[in-house]
């Protein structure tokens, strides 16, 4: 059963599934106390106080978040929200014990509606920044360096593409192709003349060349677990500000992929040149220290400035697909400029001949 509330959840319903997460082993629940929700973009989180009979482990716990789906979603949003974050954590985080994102203790979805059961860490942890403010270098280096170990783990791992992911073929590949020129003719014709010409121009290049940069020898040419929406506030960092890990969350748009796909995202889609002009390339150039130091070989900085522009190019997709799901222009406007300003600024369009 999806539950979307603490209603859709009782002690009973709750005990059965932490005892089958093994998180309670014994003992049961015998209350749930819900607090206030916080709506987001797409969900709504519930936390949840738990209280347990007096034979429940110490460690059960105590404090959860009951993520679910936010009501009012458009159609589009609502057929795919969810799916792929249940997928994340039923498939890939428990090959990956102890890996940088929140414990799930139950996963569900079906029928446009899903839930996630997950550990709440508000007492350690915290979101960075008040959107859109951008963190400090400091934090900056070690976002850097936790997305480098977590790559490096997925880097070319055998379970990619067969328990975990899919690799697109040619044909998955036109279909989005063809996908992506429908919602941008949208964009564009919604837009009008706030979409420049130079814009349009670039637009067009990047759609003409589609077929040739987005072959699968190229697209897997080097490959990881990308998480596909990395900014900043898709992640918890320590409260203490230096002995524990970030924890990465919001793993709905994972994919396999490049791991410079989330670089280019937190960067060039959400930072504004000057900011991008001072940090790209020594966080670039860490990022790259940090794969070869958790054991990615045969990986150039070189060929990394080649995957994270190609990245580029494929960012100019994302504010289409988000005015085209609906999303605030707010979220999509400031990224359709800054991407733009990016694509120039690293002369991406020498990658399309």
């Amino acid at each position: 059963m999806i539950g979307t509330g603490p209603g859709d959840l009782l002690p009973d319903q709750l005990t059965e599934r932490l005892r089958a997460s093994g998180a309670l082993p014994f003992g049961r629940v015998t209350a749930i106390h819900p607090e206030e929700p916080r709506t987001m973009l797409v969900s709504t989180i519930m936390p949840l106080r738990v209280e347990y009979s007096f034979d429940a482990p110490g460690e059960a716990p105590t404090r959860l978040l009951l993520k679910s789906s936010r009501d009012g979603l458009g159609a589009g949003l609502q057929a795919i929200v969810g799916e792929r974050e249940v997928a994340f954590y039923t498939q890939a985080a428990p090959l990956m014990p102890g890996g940088p994102f929140p414990r799930c203790y139950d996963a569900e979805c079906s029928s446009g509606r899903f839930h996630l059961l997950l550990e709440d860490l508000s007492e350690t942890h915290m979101v960075l920044t008040q959107w859109p403010l951008p963190p400090s270098v400091q934090a900056c280096e070690r976002i850097v360096d936790t997305w480098a170990i977590f790559h490096a783990f997925w880097w070319r791992h055998p379970r990619l593409g067969r328990e975990v992911g899919t690799f697109l073929d040619e044909v998955a590949l036109a279909k989005l192709g063809a996908d992506y020129r429908r919602r941008y003719e949208h964009f564009a014709e919604t837009l009008g003349d706030r979409l420049g010409s130079g814009a349009r121009a670039d637009y067009a290049r990047v759609l003409d060349a589609r077929e040739r940069l987005y072959t699968p020898k190229r697209l897997y040419a080097t490959y990881t677990l990308a998480h596909g929406d990395a900014h900043v506030w898709n992640l918890l960092y320590p409260r203490d500000d230096a002995a524990s890990g970030i924890y990465l969350i919001d793993w709905d748009a994972w994919r396999i992929g490049r791991g410079a796909f989330d670089l280019a995202y937190m960067m060039a889609v959400h930072w504004y040149p000057e900011r991008r002009a001072r940090l790209e390339a020594p966080l670039i150039e860490r990022y790259h220290a940090g794969l070869l130091a958790h054991g990615v070989t045969d990986y150039s900085l070189d060929r990394l400035w080649e995957d994270y522009r190609l990245a580029v190019i494929g960012h100019l997709a994302t504010p289409v697909w988000q005015q085209s799901l609906e999303l605030p222009p707010a979220v999509w406007w400031p990224h359709l400029h800054r991407i733009l300003t990016a694509f120039e600024d690293l002369d991406c369009a020498a990658l399309l001949s």
